[in-house]
């Protein structure tokens, strides 16, 4: 069960067996993780913040809580949580994110780009990017307005949160690259797959 390390401001991809579970971990803590799931035998099916979170009621999703697929199949469930705040309404930051928002600083790829480079071994292209559950971002909703806000991650050192496969998968995993969704600073992601319990 070795942690592998995603250094700050990059992504990668894998798969995920049915059954095998999936801790992600902010290791220095205030830092965002995007996380995406496909289908591993038909990519056409992928993670969605619409179907979960309108079968969930709610948007704050936690321990118990079941990540849905675009097919109305659960792909993930979140067995553990040391946070218990997390985001699926923002996209993946990407270079137009960078050159939109924020404009005095240098161009980057962003999560969105990362993912891309990630998936595409996997014969994911761009255009099926959904929205990722972000691990770990503080997006609080205005109750009268609604208006979003990107807040610092309330995650410290060592905190964590745990899904467990429920179909076989493939998963893009980043360390966020947009400064005000880590606090200001960008600092690596762990994470740990460990295989089905028998």
């Amino acid at each position: 069960m070795d942690t592998i390390e995603i250094p700050e401001r990059s992504g990668t991809a894998f798969r995920l067996a049915r059954g095998e579970t999936l801790t992600v971990i902010d290791p220095r803590g205030e830092q965002v993780a995007d996380l995406l799931a496909f289908n591993a035998d038909d990519v056409d099916e992928a993670i969605s913040s619409g179907r979960t979170l309108d079968y969930a009621s709610r948007i704050y999703l936690t321990t118990g809580d079941k990540l849905w697929s675009n097919r109305s199949n659960v792909m993930l469930e979140i067995i553990e949580d040391r946070v218990g705040r997390h985001d699926f309404l923002l996209t993946p930051c990407s270079a137009d994110t960078f050159r939109l928002l924020y404009k005095d600083l240098p161009p980057h790829r962003g999560c969105f780009g990362n993912l891309a480079a990630a998936l595409e071994p996997y014969g994911i292209g761009p255009d099926r990017i959904p929205t990722a559950f972000n691990c770990f971002m503080n997006v609080p909703v205005d109750g009268e307005t609604g208006e979003l806000k990107v807040l610092p991650p309330i995650s410290k050192a060592g905190d964590h949160i745990k899904l467990r496969a429920e179909m076989d998968l493939i998963i893009g995993l980043t360390a966020c690259s947009a400064p005000d969704s880590n606090g200001g600073s960008f600092k690596p992601i762990h994470y740990r797959v460990e295989s089905a319990q028998r």
